[in-house]
């Protein structure tokens, strides 16, 4: 009887180079192996509709994805390591992950009031999202 492992977090591979965003977009061309959405998942708490919605794919391909050992595209993989980098940044400024996931589901004061986890579904929008953390994090909340 042979007894199934988890595979290795990619996260735990990813995690010690994601302040770098050189690193980033060579990875991102290179390809992220889809794998890591469950990592993703896993991390972010966000569910696979959204995930799906963020990387304009359908949940559908996502599972097919996942069933082989497919490379995400690199606008796609580029997201996935961005989110990657934003959640840990989040959740060494607020302390924990759930005070990070609360703080996304609420109007920031600066990001114009806009709901930080609706500016995720872009590149730019994670941008401004690291930006506030920053901010956040040196008390420039002004």
């Amino acid at each position: 009887m042979t007894v199934k492992t988890k595979p290795k977090s990619l996260l735990k591979t990813y995690e010690k180079h994601l302040d770098d965003r050189f690193w980033i977009v060579e990875e991102a061309a290179a390809g992220v192996p889809a794998s890591a959405l469950i990592d993703l998942i896993d991390m972010t708490h966000l569910n696979k509709n959204f995930i799906a919605g963020m990387l304009n794919l359908s949940t559908r391909t996502i599972d097919r994805y996942l069933k082989g050992d497919n490379l995400l595209n690199p606008s796609s993989g580029e997201l996935m390591l961005k989110l990657f980098s934003l959640f840990k940044k989040g959740e060494k400024i607020f302390g924990n992950a759930d005070e990070f996931q609360k703080w996304i589901e609420k109007p920031a004061y600066g990001l114009g009031y806009k709901f930080p986890k609706e500016l995720m579904q872009t590149s730019a929008g994670i941008d401004l999202i690291q930006d506030e953390l920053t901010r956040i994090a040196y008390g420039d909340l002004a």
